[in-house]
């Protein structure tokens, strides 16, 4: 089993903070000498006691069910205790892998009512993420919900209501922004380390059919093998659709396409990064390009996000991207774009690049100046050589620095652990409610956006539509 804890996160990062003050006042060259400081060892100090066990329920174990429990159980002290899942084939894998004992339910309810249950997982379709958030918190259970929170930016408030008034841990399942890496681009940002921020640039790009959502669907998928009618109870009637069930993803009945996968990723990450609540202005547009499947959400968009100036940072726009037919054959990154340099952020590694400009302004060159006659660009020139020193001239050069997680880190895992800690010592967690909403909005508002090609105004303080 792996050991972590926040206690050994909190001295990593206190370490990698003390880092980059010394650098302040030596050479950079010394700063991405010392990056080898961003290395560390988590190990889990704390000896957990049977009091500090947490019983884990999972509603929802299809590919992201499977991968957050397993990530989960990694966690000490951390116990399952029931899996919930529609689908047949599911529950007969539950059983094959912990047991013919292990409670399974094809009803969320029946594991909701269960005194043994301290938290739950929710890794069901979109549609259903809000309605068992509240149900789990009214049931006094804690909750671990995949983004999006929600399915539509009208049942935020509700969600955010809930979870204050439960005093239960509610956390968003974006991983990233528990990252060690995410901490360190914030850091670095905030330090004034690319001057003042103007734009983000993000992009999740894939070329799979696995990665445009055509998961393999079971030869035995029917009515009764889902639980069509339990699955469409909170949708329009619609007949059986295997696709809508097992690629749920790419139809809007039931997801929220790449805006509500992807987009959120780029968002949450970028909130964290830069201190943000979000936009005030929201465009997106899109296409179909190759996954002509018979989906009804694109599988090329692009999104663009004005976020105006505040107490924690500059205006910047935030340009979104998702390409599943790229022919750069798939790439993740959220590029922070400064006025003397960018932060790529890629997965758990940053990249920082400088551009400074020189004291001195422009002169000569590709310029105006040599459309004029001699005796004025003479003139012009000695006054320019007499008032600016070659050295002023020149563009000031910073050492690129790059960071990199240690070998195996991960961030899911890190994501859970603090999820846990929470509940443990009931301190807050990054991703809460407000948190969760404030990044699965503006994603929901771009799908809105493309199917009444508008723009969406968004107030990010209020968190409401205007």
């Amino acid at each position: 089993m792996d050991q972590h804890s926040s206690k050994s996160r909190r001295q990593f990062l206190q370490k990698i903070a003390a880092t980059s003050l010394a650098a302040a006042s030596s050479p950079l060259s010394s700063l991405a000498a010392q990056a080898k400081a961003e290395e560390r060892m988590l190990q889990f100090e704390k000896r957990i006691s049977a009091n500090d066990t947490i019983r884990l329920g999972v509603i929802g174990y299809g590919v992201q069910g499977h991968f957050d429990l397993n990530t989960a159980l990694k966690v000490p002290g951390v116990e399952l205790a029931g899996i919930c899942d529609l689908y047949t084939g599911r529950i007969e894998n539950a059983k094959e892998k912990y047991g013919k004992e292990l409670f399974t339910t094809r009803n969320y309810h029946e594991l909701l009512d269960r005194k043994d249950i301290d938290a739950v997982i929710i890794a069901t379709h979109d549609v259903w993420h809000s309605r068992m958030t509240l149900d789990a918190l009214a049931k006094g259970k804690h909750v671990y919900c995949e983004k999006p929170m929600v399915y539509k930016i009208s049942e935020g408030p509700s969600v955010i209501a809930a979870a204050k008034k439960s005093g239960k841990v509610l956390q968003v399942g974006s991983q990233r922004v528990s990252s060690i890496g995410y901490a360190k681009a914030k850091e670095l940002l905030a330090a004034g380390e690319i001057g003042k921020l103007n734009m983000v640039n993000a992009v999740y790009d894939r070329q799979s059919s696995i990665g445009a959502w055509e998961y393999t669907i079971p030869k035995d998928a029917s009515a009764s093998t889902t639980d069509w009618e339990r699955f469409i109870a909170v949708t329009d009637k619609m007949p059986f659709d295997a696709k809508k069930f097992f690629w749920w993803r790419a139809f809007k009945e039931v997801g929220t396409g790449v805006a509500g996968d992807l987009f959120i990723h780029l968002l949450s990450g970028t909130h964290l990064i830069t201190n943000s609540k979000g936009p005030e202005s929201i465009y997106s547009t899109g296409q179909f390009s190759y996954w002509k499947d018979g989906r009804n959400m694109p599988d090329v968009m692009s999104g663009v996000m004005q976020y105006p100036e505040t107490k924690e940072h500059a205006a910047f726009q935030l340009t979104l991207q998702v390409n599943f037919i790229s022919g750069t054959g798939g790439q993740e990154v959220i590029r922070l774009v400064g006025s003397e340099g960018v932060i790529d952020v890629v997965g758990n590694s940053i990249t920082v690049k400088h551009s400074l400009l020189p004291e001195a302004p422009g002169f000569g060159g590709y310029d105006s100046v040599f459309t004029f006659s001699k005796q004025m660009q003479e003139e012009m020139q000695k006054e320019y050589d007499a008032k600016w020193t070659p050295q002023q001239r020149k563009r000031k050069v910073k050492e690129d620095i790059v960071f990199k997680a240690p070998q195996g880190y991960d961030d899911h895992l890190d994501h859970f652990t603090n999820f846990f800690e929470a509940i443990r010592s009931n301190k807050p967690v990054v991703e809460d409610a407000e948190f969760g909403f404030r990044a699965a909005a503006p994603a929901l508002a771009c799908n809105e956006s493309y199917f009444s090609k508008k723009i969406i105004h968004w107030d990010p303080v209020k968190m409401k539509l205007v």
